[in-house]
């Protein structure tokens, strides 16, 4: 039976979800593997060995995970309606909570008092912005401000007298606090240690990676991609998460349909303070030996374009995460290895530069293209990079991926929008 309009079918089949959800993740790999095929290329060309090396690829995890809890946290927030620029201060109440928890209470309390305060700094966002509709951006900004002066506050009044010593610009710190077990597979460490050592192509950089989430990593960064996969499930797999997302899409038509909207929004904003808040904790009590003030130092920040970079979505949330925790390991490496992360991004540009052209934008084609020819002008001018632009690194590469590769986004259509009750028809 057909329609007399059109000739369709009366009862056209829905399309099917598997396939669509299949295709994204082979997608996903396809990025990967051309990743390690590129990474692998200019180790070959340049030599730098450092690139991919075991500990590399170990630096580069511990420097990933904050950074994706954070984009974790602004996930789950904005896929409710609420921007979350607030990230960065919920970083920081975590990582003062997780060094004072774990100093008097041992590591796992520690992670509870990390979450603990992230959610706080997200219970205050979710009052200013869903009940009394304060301006998102403003809220967060303010939130920001007041936890960095908070958490100064906190660290010169309880840990002055324990084993603390003032650093450079009269930062407190807090070190020596007790760490999250780590776990190692011997017998496979050692094997992929050794097959990664052989500089073999693409084999060695595979072995890189597993070697390095092999030996010795901590509970805690198995618990961060544990979160990713149970967010992913959580949000696009359940009725809850259905429920949620439909408050961030259209909230007066999901209140229409029975959906505590506001209820919702509280939820996905104290679950985006815990997360941050737990990204916090990560990066006190496993990325370095202690608390210090203002330890996030932007993460929450890069998190959130992480977020954006991946398309509101966990897939590109964690590919995200992992550009910008590659980059920023590679400040702690060899400079010969910025220099030839040069190569990497200038052929990486040329390449999409002339894929968009091939798909007829001509103009933004070129323009990448040409950038891309910037940096290897100055890769084959150069022997070395400024020492300057290598802590810069994790922040330019920031801002060439908001600016080149987010042109396909789409945001929830209701983010950011203040909402009242009974708004709906």
């Amino acid at each position: 039976m057909t329609t007399a309009t059109t000739g369709a079918p009366a009862h056209a089949p829905a399309p099917r979800n598997g396939s669509r959800n299949g295709s994204k993740w082979i997608r996903y790999a396809l990025y990967v593997s051309t990743a390690l095929v590129a990474v692998a290329l200019v180790r070959v060309i340049t030599d730098a060995n450092e690139i991919d090396s075991p500990g590399s690829i170990r630096a580069a995890i511990i420097a990933t995970c904050p950074i994706l809890l954070a984009a974790l946290g602004g996930l789950w927030s904005e896929r409710a309606g609420v921007v979350n620029i607030g990230l960065e201060g919920q970083m920081l109440l975590g990582t003062w909570g997780g060094a004072y928890f774990t100093y008097y209470y041992g590591p796992w309390i520690g992670l509870l008092g990390a979450i603990g305060f992230g959610m706080l700094g997200g219970l205050v966002h979710a009052i200013a912005t869903v009940t009394f509709g304060v301006d998102h951006i403003v809220s967060g900004v303010a939130l920001n401000t007041i936890a960095l002066g908070l958490t100064t506050f906190l660290a010169e009044a309880f840990f002055a007298d324990l084993d603390s010593e003032f650093g450079h610009g009269g930062a407190q710190q807090l070190t020596g606090i007790e760490k999250p077990p780590t776990i190692t597979i011997a017998g496979l460490s050692d094997g992929a240690s050794s097959l990664a050592d052989k500089h073999w192509f693409v084999i060695s950089d595979v072995a890189s990676v597993v070697a390095a989430v092999t030996n010795n990593i901590s509970v805690v960064t198995i618990l961060v991609f544990v979160l990713l996969v149970a967010t992913a499930w959580i949000l696009w797999r359940t009725t809850s998460g259905l429920r949620l997302r439909s408050c961030g899409e259209n909230p007066q038509a999901a209140e229409s349909l029975g959906v505590n909207v506001i209820r919702q929004k509280y939820i996905a904003v104290l679950v985006s303070g815990g997360f941050a808040g737990l990204g916090g904790g990560y990066l006190a009590m496993v990325s370095s030996p202690g608390f210090h003030t203002n330890q996030a130092n932007g993460r929450g920040y890069i998190g959130l374009a992480a977020m954006i970079f991946g398309n509101w979505r966990p897939g590109g949330v964690l590919l995200g995460s992992g550009l910008f925790g590659y980059t920023d390991s590679l400040a702690l490496r060899d400079p010969t290895t910025i220099h030839a992360l040069l190569l990497l991004i200038g052929g990486g540009l040329i390449a999409y530069g002339a894929w968009q052209v091939y798909r007829g934008k001509r103009t933004s084609g070129l323009v990448i293209g040409a950038f891309g020819a910037a940096f290897l002008v100055w890769y084959f001018a150069k022997d070395t990079v400024p020492s300057d632009f290598t802590s810069m690194t994790p922040y330019v590469v920031t801002l060439l991926v908001l600016a080149f590769f987010a042109q396909r986004l789409r945001m929830p259509k209701a983010d950011g929008q203040i909402y009242r009750k009974g708004s709906a028809g």
